[in-house]
């Protein structure tokens, strides 16, 4: 590639929020190169376990102990990687990273990103969501609200196409969605349970998830969802959203795209005459070669972590801690949401039923606390909701019982009882000294400084977690269910793979990194519309929000282009 070409805006990273950014910079006619760090992945060509079953790979799919020590850090999750999926994780002793404090950092290096291993959840925010901050007198305030980025929303689930149920919630704003995929029975009595046992306006309804489930014609080279829920190994029919089968290929058909694989970004390059970025510093990750790319706009979608140590490392003179840190505020008030706890239960009945397919998605209840005085917490801030499921069990409960012989033959084919369960997602709160830094000692093996984390929950989370659970085991002793069981996971922060701030938005370039339009404010040719840039958590999964923003900072770059404001 031509280093001399100067493109009309360079976009770091090709996931979830960097196809989009991507997809409308090229769309609006700009010139782009789209880096990503890792290797290619082509859609469908390269999703090379994607027909796999179990009995297609080694231990059953499990990994080996060589791999176990490969992916130690990423393998905390608990159900990922496995071998359908490892080569869409990092190898943990090739990208190591620094913990003064327990983070659990899950991470894929590749085009296309965690965009295909994601759990498709997409949530709005509410205006509960974005004055929350200001309201309690908590970090920095938001300088957006609701209105400012519903059009946005509008766009996005259009676009990438978001099954499920309109409800009129105030603090989950309806959608633009396909048709609901379906309750099943058991998920149903629950349902039906919270309905009559609880007075705070707790309901349950099918997920909001990033699956086709009508086909339309706006859906260029995506099909309806297959069922199959092997979503992370690639979906070969398009069927849930990913960079690699929508945004990357709408970027890619304008012609106006050049995508370039295995190249590290590691600096923001800066003109200390003009006040505005000029480009990239890339370290190509097969040849070690040092390169840099020239562009009139940059966009960091690198994901959260990965680009605040961008920033971090983008030093000069008017910005010796890096790039808009004069302030000291990139790499602070790291956030993630709670995970890894909640409730499950055993079901009598409904041994007539059963349902088709594997089903990509579970049931949602919404937040119910903390939203007026009938519903306050006095013990702590904000909010959490649930994602569950309930399902037949296997047959080695009768395997167990039956032994051997015709009795064994026929209990395999019969599957066993319901059983039920949900997790909650509960939001942490953005605290200053919850950050993350570059070593000062350990480089990666491209000589580059690893990140460290000092990352914990506080009191306000902890007390939440003792809710979440209560709550949860309260919900399905209600609904009759037996065996009710609480859990939680030994987890810190990171686990729940939504990690974001680094970056804030706010109103005051002394207390935040970027204005309302995702821009430095000390450098506005640079957008960042990763997960960095969220000045709060919510308690909802954060993707839908990344791409409505991404979106929208990409057309105000597009017009600010055209008026040459970048020149």
């Amino acid at each position: 590639m031509d280093e001399n070409v100067v493109y009309d805006a360079i976009v770091v990273g090709t996931g979830i929020t960097g196809g989009w950014a991507a997809k409308e910079l090229c769309e609006n006619g700009l010139k782009t190169l789209v880096l990503d760090r890792g290797p290619m992945v082509e859609h469908i060509v390269d999703y090379k376990t994607m027909n796999l079953d179990p009995w297609d790979m080694p231990n059953n799919g499990e990994l080996s102990r060589i791999d176990k020590e490969k992916y130690h850090k990423q393998i905390r999750v608990g159900w990922a990687p496995k071998e359908d999926v490892k080569h869409f994780f990092v190898n943990d002793l090739e990208h190591p990273y620094q913990e003064t404090k327990r983070f659990d950092w899950i991470r894929g290096y590749h085009v296309g990103g965690r965009s295909i291993t994601w759990g498709k959840q997409s949530y709005r925010w509410s205006d509960i969501d974005f004055a929350a901050n200001k309201k309690e007198g908590i970090a920095v305030d938001w300088p957006v609200r609701y209105n400012d980025i519903s059009p946005w929303y509008d766009k996005v689930e259009s676009y990438i196409g978001v099954s499920g149920e309109n409800l009129g919630l105030k603090q989950l704003p309806d959608g633009k969605f396909q048709p609901p995929m379906e309750l099943n029975c058991v998920e149903k009595e629950l349902q039906q349970s919270l309905q009559k046992g609880f007075d705070d306006g707790r309901l349950l309804t099918i997920g909001r998830a990033a699956h086709i489930t009508e086909k339309t014609t706006k859906f260029e080279g995506r099909g309806t969802c297959q069922y199959r829920n092997r979503c992370w190994r690639g979906c070969p029919f398009g069927g849930y959203f990913s960079s690699l089968s929508s945004t990357l290929p709408a970027a890619e058909r304008t012609g106006n795209m050049t995508l370039r694989a295995n190249s590290v970004v590691h600096e923001v390059i800066y003109d200390e005459k003009t006040k505005k970025a000029t480009g990239v510093k890339v370290i190509d990750a097969e040849t070690n070669e040092k390169l840099e790319f020239k562009g009139k706009i940059v966009f960091l979608c690198a994901s959260a972590m990965a680009s605040v140590g961008i920033l971090l490392q983008s030093k000069s003179k008017s910005f010796p801690n890096g790039l808009g840190n004069n302030y000291d505020e990139v790499g602070r008030n790291i956030m993630d949401h709670h995970y890894q706890l909640g409730a499950s239960a055993k079901v009598d009945g409904h041994l007539d039923k059963y349902y088709k397919g594997r089903r990509p998605n579970g049931f949602y209840i919404p937040r119910f606390v903390n939203l007026d005085d009938k519903t306050k917490r006095p013990q702590f801030l904000r909010g959490f909701g649930y994602q569950g499921g309930a399902s037949r069990n296997n047959w080695s409960e009768s395997v167990a019982e039956m032994g051997y012989g015709a009795v064994l033959k026929e209990a395999i084919l019969k599957p066993g009882g319901w059983e039920i369960g949900m997790t909650g997602f509960g939001e942490m709160l953005p605290y200053h000294d919850n950050r993350v830094t570059l070593s000062k000692d350990k480089k990666d093996q491209w000589g580059l400084p690893q990140l460290d984390f000092d990352v914990e929950f506080k009191e306000n989370e902890l007390k939440m977690r003792d809710a979440i659970k209560k709550e949860a085991v309260a919900m399905l002793k209600s609904a009759g269910f037996r065996n009710v069981t609480e859990w939680d996971r030994e987890t810190g922060p990171g686990l729940g793979i939504h990690e974001m701030g680094g970056a804030r938005m706010g109103h005051d370039p002394k207390t935040s990194v970027l204005n309302k339009h995702n821009q430095l404010h000390d450098v506005p040719n640079v957008y960042v519309t990763d997960g960095a840039f969220m000045t709060s958590a919510s308690c909802v999964n954060p993707s839908l929000t990344y791409m409505a923003f991404t979106a929208r900072a990409a057309n105000h770059a597009a017009e600010q282009f055209k008026q040459n404001k970048f020149s």
